[in-house]
C-alpha cells in the first residue's frame, strides 16, 4: 500500500509540475497575462529554441505575448494561411473555376464529325456529377455520336504532379497527382491514377454514353484548338467553398491546385513555382513580413517551407480587419471542439467553440495559428526532430486556453 501510495504521490508530482493550473485549481487570474502564457508553452520534449510563439490584441494591436517572433520555422499546414489570404485578396470569395466541353468539327444530323476535349480548369472540387451535367449539355446540343476521338486537355498547368521539396511518400499518400484536369482526385476503376487527365476523359467517355452518345475511337489526352466550339460548361462552387475545403480539412490537393491557379491567373504559367513567386510579392506588397519566409508550395508538405509567427499574426490580422474578406475566412477556419481538424481537440469550456484556427502537422513540425474570441489573433510553431505532437498540441491548447479565459 505505502508503495502505491509513494507511486501515485510521485505521478501527482509530475503532473503538477508540466500541469501547474491544474493542481492549483487554476491560474491566478490576477497574474499578468504574458508569464502565464509563457508557463503554458513549457512542456517536456518541445525545444524552446525550436519554437516561436505570438498574440496581439485585435482590437487595440498591442502584443500580448512574444517569444521568438521572427524565428524561421517550418509551417506544416499552416502554410494554408498565407494561400487563404492572397487567394482572397486576389481572386476575391465569389471566384469560379471553369471546365468545358470543346468540340473541333461540324455537328451534322447528331454526328460531331470530329473530337471533343474535355477542358481541365484546375477545379479542386470536379466530380462525376459535374461530368453528367457536362454530358447531358453535348446531347442537348444535338450530338449522339462522335466521330473522332475523344480528348483530356490538361494543358492549363505544367504536368509536375508533386511539389518541390516533398518526400516521395508525399505523392498519393497526402496528395494525389496534380494536372489542371482531375476527377474524383483521379480515382478511377478503384484506385489513383497516375494520368489524372486520361481517367477522366474515360470517365468522361461513360457520363457520355449513359446520355446515349457514343465515342467513335480510342480516348486519349490532348490540347483543345484555340477555335474549337463550346458545346458545353460546368463551374465550381465559389473559391470561399473551396477555401473552407482547403482550411477545415487541411486538403494538400486543393492547396496545391489553387497554388497552381494564383500562378496561371497572375503569373500566366500555372505551376507551382509561379503560384508561390504571387504568394511572396503579393504578401510583401501588402506589409506582410517576409524576413524568414520561404515559400515553396501551398500546402506546407515541402521540407523547403518556411513562416515566422510575425507573418501568420499580421496575415491574421490584416485578414480581420478586412470585413469584405473576415467572413469567408472565419468560415475557413475550423472551431475548436466542432469542426474539421480541431473537432477533437479543445472540447471543453473556455476553449470549445471560442478559438478558430488553422492547425499543422509534420513529422518536423507542429502549428496552431488564428484567433480566440473575437479578442486576440495568435500563432505558434513548434519544430523538432522529430516532434513531439502530443506535448507539442498540449501547450498549444493550454496557450489558447489562457487566452481564451483572460
Amino acid at each position: 500500500m505505502r508503495r502505491v501510495r509513494r507511486l501515485l504521490a510521485t505521478l501527482l508530482a509530475a503532473v503538477a509540475a508540466v500541469f501547474p493550473a491544474a493542481a492549483q485549481g487554476s491560474t491566478r487570474a490576477d497574474e499578468p497575462l504574458a508569464p502565464r502564457l509563457a508557463k503554458a508553452l513549457r512542456v517536456p520534449h518541445v525545444a524552446p529554441t525550436r519554437s516561436a510563439a505570438l498574440a496581439v490584441d485585435l482590437q487595440t494591436g498591442e502584443v500580448v505575448f512574444k517569444q521568438r517572433a521572427s524565428r524561421s520555422l517550418a509551417p506544416a499546414s499552416t502554410e494554408k494561411l498565407p494561400l487563404t489570404y492572397v487567394l482572397l485578396t486576389a481572386l476575391g470569395p465569389e471566384f469560379r473555376l471553369e471546365t468545358s466541353a470543346v468540340a473541333r468539327g461540324v455537328v451534322d444530323d447528331g454526328l460531331l464529325r470530329g473530337d471533343l476535349y474535355l477542358v481541365g480548369g484546375g477545379d479542386p472540387s470536379l466530380s462525376r456529377a459535374d461530368l453528367a451535367t457536362l454530358a447531358r449539355a453535348v446531347r442537348d446540343a444535338g450530338v449522339r455520336r462522335i466521330t473522332g476521338r475523344l480528348f483530356g486537355d490538361e494543358s492549363l498547368f505544367d504536368t509536375r504532379r508533386t511539389a518541390p521539396g516533398w518526400r516521395p511518400s508525399f505523392y498519393i499518400a497526402e496528395c494525389p497527382p496534380l494536372s489542371a484536369l482531375v476527377v474524383e482526385r483521379a480515382r478511377y476503376g478503384g484506385h489513383t491514377s497516375a494520368a489524372p487527365a486520361l481517367a477522366a476523359a474515360l470517365l468522361f467517355r461513360d457520363a457520355l454514353a449513359h446520355e446515349g452518345v457514343t465515342v467513335g475511337r480510342a480516348i486519349a489526352t490532348g490540347t483543345a484548338p484555340t477555335d474549337g466550339e463550346s458545346l458545353a460548361l460546368v463551374q465550381s462552387p465559389p473559391l470561399r467553398k473551396l477555401i473552407a475545403t482547403m482550411d477545415i480539412q487541411s486538403d494538400n490537393f486543393s492547396a496545391e491546385m489553387l497554388l497552381k491557379q494564383l500562378g496561371l491567373l497572375q503569373a500566366r504559367r500555372g505551376t507551382t513555382t509561379d503560384g508561390a513567386q504571387v504568394m511572396m510579392r503579393q504578401l510583401g506588397a501588402d506589409g506582410i513580413p517576409l524576413t524568414g519566409v520561404r515559400i515553396v508550395d501551398g500546402s506546407g508538405l515541402s521540407l523547403l517551407d518556411r513562416l515566422t509567427v510575425d507573418a501568420l499574426v499580421a496575415i491574421l490580422q490584416a485578414m480581420w480587419d478586412d470585413t469584405t474578406l473576415r467572413p469567408a475566412l472565419l468560415h475557413a477556419l475550423p472551431v475548436a471542439g466542432r469542426s474539421g481538424t480541431l473537432r477533437d481537440r479543445m472540447r471543453s469550456p473556455p476553449l470549445r467553440g471560442n478559438v478558430r484556427a488553422k492547425t499543422g502537422t509534420t513529422r518536423a513540425a507542429s502549428a496552431l495559428a488564428g484567433y480566440v474570441k473575437s479578442r486576440y489573433a495568435f500563432a505558434i510553431i513548434q519544430n523538432g526532430a522529430p516532434i513531439s505532437s502530443w506535448w507539442a498540441r498540449t501547450a498549444q491548447d493550454r496557450f489558447a486556453a489562457v487566452l481564451a479565459a483572460s
